[in-house]
């Protein structure tokens, strides 16, 4: 492995590239979202038991458990996921790697560690940012569409809320970024082929990050309910 300066300057710009680089993408979509839920969930309580805070109680739980992890997490694979495996495979197919390992330098650790690290690192930071985002959308749209007043709003926010779910959003988003990375940087990595097999491995990396993400987060929720 080389030394511990030469994989911080690496961390640090994959950091940059993974996180700063998706930080508008995960804004527009968590806005857009919350607001959503909002008119969404105010349609459906209909009943007039039923207090309006109670809207936005469900869009804080929704943005907390599933909406800012797993949905980010599928968008963040999207974007992320496929722009690492053809990184990978293209230094592959172009020989890159093979001129690393010429060198002594060990490939693996050296191209793929730090984007696994910075994933680990910025993923969580984003799935923060879309949670908070998301619940303003939600006040944005309820306030603007006159479907429940700013004070009951904040107040359903806070309404038997329970610390624990924001404990699991984030278990969930470390766990959910070691997927997407490990998986999309192992479809890129062993690419072997040309240009067309780049572009399999890609589609490849977001098709399995997907579906690893979905059956993570249900195996996650079934541990939760368990527990």
């Amino acid at each position: 492995m080389e030394s511990f300066k030469t994989y911080y300057k690496l961390v640090i710009d994959e950091c940059v590239s993974i996180g700063l680089s998706s930080i508008f993408l995960v804004s527009l979509v968590a806005t857009f979202m919350g607001a959503v839920t909002t008119v969404q969930t105010a349609y459906n309580l209909v009943s007039p038991f039923i207090p309006d805070y109670i809207i936005s109680t469900v869009v804080r739980d929704m943005t907390i458990l599933e909406l800012a992890p797993t949905i980010i997490g599928v968008i963040f694979a999207g974007k992320v996921g496929s722009s690492m495996a053809s990184g990978l495979g293209t230094m592959r197919i172009s020989e890159q790697i093979d001129a690393l390992e010429v060198m002594g330098i060990n490939s693996a650790s050296y191209l793929v560690l730090p984007k696994i690290v910075a994933t680990l690192l910025m993923y969580p930071l984003l799935v923060i940012l879309a949670g908070f985002l998301c619940i303003v959308g939600g006040y944005l749209a309820g306030t603007f569409a006159e479907i429940l007043t700013p004070n009951a709003y904040k107040y359903g926010i806070q309404y038997l809320f329970n610390e624990f779910t924001v404990q699991f959003a984030m278990i969930k988003s470390v766990v959910f970024a070691f997927l997407i990375s490990s998986i999309s940087a192992y479809k890129g990595y062993y690419t072997s082929g040309g240009a067309l097999e780049v572009g399999k491995s890609s589609t490849s990396a977001v098709t399995d990050s997907v579906i690893a993400v979905l059956l993570a987060d249900y195996l996650l929720a079934q541990m939760m309910l368990t527990t």
